[in-house]
């Protein structure tokens, strides 16, 4: 259970097609999150961007429409971080992993 303190933001960058075993990998990383308790995570789909090859995706694309940039974020403690990432590393085929250090100051639940 994330608790007011010190934790870690882990955003994971990846394409909206990107695929794992039939399914997207935003799905399977999502699933994975929550088989293994993680507090809470989103999913948020940019507008536009480019990566490493050095592309620009845009809806305006009609061929790169489905290529879209994700941006996967969640908070948790070092300790579950610490315990997932070298799964959810394996897991990460194509994309961009980050760990940020961060304090979380309220978890209000209702």
């Amino acid at each position: 259970m994330l608790a007011p303190g010190p934790a870690k933001k882990v955003t994971i960058y990846l394409n909206e097609d990107t695929q794992r075993r039939h399914e997207s990998l935003y799905k399977s990383i999502v699933e994975f999150l929550l088989r293994h308790r993680v507090s809470g995570a989103t999913v948020t789909r940019a507008l536009a961007g480019f990566g490493s090859h050095h592309v620009v995706h845009t809806p305006r694309i009609e061929a790169l429409a489905e290529h879209l940039p994700l941006r996967l974020e969640f908070i948790e403690s070092l300790e579950k971080v610490d315990e997932i990432l070298p799964e959810l590393s394996d897991l990460v085929t194509d994309g961009l992993i980050e760990v940020q250090d961060t304090t979380v100051i309220k978890v209000a639940r209702k």
